[in-house]
């Protein structure tokens, strides 16, 4: 594990505001016609950004969690998706949106959307804060992106390197030094 790094500001908390604003809009209207959506959250990563966007929902909602692991304390994807909490509710028949902090390799959204998809439910969609195109390896594409990003390793507003930087309130560039 690197000790040493420089993290460079690379979405403001401002523009990433806007940006939520602007999803929970088209999300509320995608789902104007449900009586309640499953807001699932992925943790730990997209803890911030869920709680963000459920308060600009113009919908009911009810709000569980997954919470799947492909990366440990590494920068890389071990590629082998691990659920390690499991939704409490039942989603058959109900309409679901995923929330997800970043699309990376997919292998992760990939993963929980197969094991999603064997529930049933009605309507199945997917929102990620952050998009990282050039580094997918599998087909998934999220329904709904905040902001796509060149292939950097990121950290703040709930996305972590080794548990740090969780907590800041922008999006930035980890810059390894020696």
């Amino acid at each position: 594990m690197h000790s040493n790094y420089e993290i460079d500001e690379m979405i403001s908390a401002k523009s990433i505001a806007a940006r939520v604003e602007a999803l929970a809009k088209e999300i509320s209207e995608h789902f104007e016609d449900t009586d309640k959506l499953v807001v699932v959250g992925l943790l730990r990563g997209s803890f911030i950004f869920i709680a963000d966007l459920v308060r600009e929902l113009d919908l009911p909602v009810e709000v569980d969690f997954l919470e799947a692991s492909s990366y440990g304390n590494s920068t890389e994807s071990s590629r082998e998706v691990r659920i390690l909490k499991d939704l409490r509710g039942e989603i058959e028949g109900r309409d679901v949106l995923v929330v997800e902090d970043i699309v990376d390799t997919g292998h992760t959204l990939h993963h929980v959307l197969h094991l999603l998809e064997a529930r049933s439910p009605a309507r199945l969609m997917t929102c990620a804060l952050l998009d990282k195109p050039s580094r997918r390896e599998t087909g998934v594409k999220a329904d709904y992106i905040g902001f796509e990003i060149p292939d950097e390793f990121v950290v703040g507003y709930g996305i972590d390197y080794a548990q740090r930087n969780r907590n800041l309130p922008y999006i930035g560039a980890v810059r390894f030094t020696s």
